[in-house]
């Protein structure tokens, strides 16, 4: 009896410690950049939406180095949510959107002086498509033909 109440306590232990594990094991995604020539892979926070960047640098005398780039402005962390990285099929393309899943908002993320920056979130209203003009994020409107 003690024996089976010990295998009992053994297998509630395992189970709850792998299942803190998995929780810990899927807090970050990754993306390679888009673009051909770029050896370039794209880090988010599930959770907080913070993005940063890290690549393959050449350095004299040794193998390289792992260069990386921290969330600079846009990139930083965002309110609690679901993120996700997508990439496009551009392959001259260096950037990746940085997607809310519950929300449906994107932002385009890309390195730029050293930082990866995001534009501001927008999600545009999808039964409104074709009534509405386009918006750029640098603020100028988009005009539709």
């Amino acid at each position: 009896m003690a024996t089976k109440a010990i295998r009992t306590l053994v297998l509630a232990a395992s189970l709850v410690s792998g299942a803190a594990t998995a929780a810990l094991a899927g807090q970050f995604d990754f993306m390679p950049a888009p673009q051909t020539d770029l050896n370039r892979i794209y880090r988010i926070d599930r959770v907080t939406g913070e993005v940063g960047a890290c690549q393959y640098g050449q350095k004299e005398g040794t193998f390289g180095v792992t260069l990386c780039f921290p969330a600079g402005d846009g990139a930083g962390k965002q309110e609690p949510s679901e993120y996700g990285l997508i990439s496009s099929r551009h392959e001259r393309e260096g950037g990746v959107f940085r997607v809310d899943m519950r929300t449906g908002a994107m932002s385009v993320c890309y390195v730029f002086d050293e930082r990866v920056v995001c534009t501001p979130p927008e999600k545009g209203a999808i039964a409104d498509a074709g009534k509405t003009p386009a918006v750029d994020t640098t603020g100028s409107v988009v005009k539709k033909p």
